[in-house]
């Protein structure tokens, strides 16, 4: 299937791939790293001002209503340009806070801009409505790489990046503690203005960050401790609907890094030579690309088909597949730039590191196949919406 976009949608698209080009992204990338957030902030307005917040936002709280579709494109190209801060951290808070009463001290905010949410969800704590154990599991070292598969439901499901330390780089500090009171880590937490984390007893306000950044495997995914310490807002959040939007806007963001990357890789290996030839006339190279471009060409339409119809399996589906193709177009990326790619001067390390901090952003891999399963498991089959223009068959 083909998934075919109507006009206003291709203008849409098209008018935000414009600015973010002319933005000059990796330096403002690079200042974001740094701790200088000031060109972020300028540029976060400005897309705030294309109404890509507003997506996520319903009419009566100032935003442009729920529109999964149009924020999955408008995430293709934050991520085809690498855009830097919590995107996808704001489009969860939105979907976190916006049956609350209190939804209209912090939404106007958000869709304007003026305002960056960020989501931290303790250790031992879903983001799902898995209920946590009563007692702390013994420490028995680090977790396996795939879980198991354990019919107990009261197993605790990690689901959001910002819950544990795997991406920060190796060092005394790697993992946080369990203690649902301990510091947890939070992307960008620095320069959010709302700061909000999941606990056992609820969605609760941090007032202030617990302490300074620490280093990420993606130097502009700055990750830092946040305390519990602010108002309860709610009891029940709704943990499932915040973690289906933002696995959602990861996939789409995760499907526009793996398109920049393909794009910077076949320029580079047209003017790159050996032997008198550009090493992109080589067999070996052009079977690279292709898997490449294959993969995400696959991804793609998972992406939107989950856009159209966001039910927490078909999103978490269109998240490894999104999330894979890109780590495997990174993967031939640094491969086929050679030396040059390691470095961290060269701007592809801007792609490279974002597609590695990505691919478990919001749930690894492993989370997401186990969704798909369960989904499978139970027999699921829940009537869809029907498609709009962006589902219209192609041939």
């Amino acid at each position: 299937m083909r998934f075919l976009l109507d006009a206003e949608q291709r203008a849409f698209t098209g008018s935000l791939h414009a600015m973010l080009s002319a933005a000059g992204t990796p330096a403002v990338i690079r200042d974001w790293s740094r701790g200088d957030p000031a060109r972020g902030r300028a540029l976060w307005s400005r897309i705030a001002e294309a109404g890509v917040f507003g997506l996520a936002v319903p009419e009566d709280h100032g935003g442009l209503g729920r529109h999964p579709v149009e924020l999955a494109l408008a995430f293709v190209e934050l991520g085809r340009h690498a855009v830097p801060g919590p995107l996808v951290e704001t489009v969860a808070a939105a979907v976190l806070l916006q049956d609350l009463p209190s939804a209209k001290r912090f939404l106007p905010g958000l869709v304007a801009g003026t305002d960056l949410a960020t989501v931290a969800t303790p250790l031992g704590h879903a983001l799902t409505t898995t209920p946590a154990p009563t007692e702390p599991a013994p420490d028995t070292g680090p977790p396996p790489t795939a879980p198991t598969r354990d019919p107990d439901p009261a197993r605790p499901r990690l689901a959001a990046d910002t819950a544990a330390a795997r991406y920060l780089a190796p060092g005394p500090d790697r993992a946080p503690g369990t203690d649902p009171a301990a510091p947890q880590l939070a992307l960008d937490a620095d320069a959010a203005t709302l700061r909000l984390v999941l606990t056992a007893d609820g969605l609760r306000v941090a007032t202030a960050a617990a302490g300074p950044p620490r280093r990420s495997l993606d130097p502009a995914r700055r990750l830092t401790p946040l305390t519990p310490d602010g108002e309860l807002l709610t009891p029940d959040p709704p943990r499932e609907r915040a973690l289906t939007w933002a696995r959602l806007a990861i996939a789409a963001q995760a499907l526009g890094v793996g398109l920049a990357l393909l794009d910077r890789t076949v320029a580079y290996v047209r003017q790159r030579t050996q032997f008198g030839v550009p090493i992109g006339s080589f067999q070996a190279v052009r079977h690279r690309l292709a898997d490449a471009r294959t993969a995400l060409e696959f991804a793609r339409p998972l992406v939107l088909g989950a856009a159209v119809s966001p039910r927490p399996a078909d999103v978490a589906a269109a998240k490894l597949m999104a999330c894979e193709a890109a780590y495997t177009t990174a993967r031939a990326a640094l491969q086929l730039h050679g030396a040059i790619g390691y470095t961290a001067e060269y701007d592809l390390s801007l792609w490279l590191t974002k597609a590695r901090a990505l691919r478990t952003a919001w749930g690894t891999p492993e989370e997401c196949r186990e969704a798909v399963l369960d989904d499978a498991l139970k027999g699921h089959d829940a009537p869809r919406r029907p498609a709009g223009p962006v589902g219209e068959a192609g041939p």
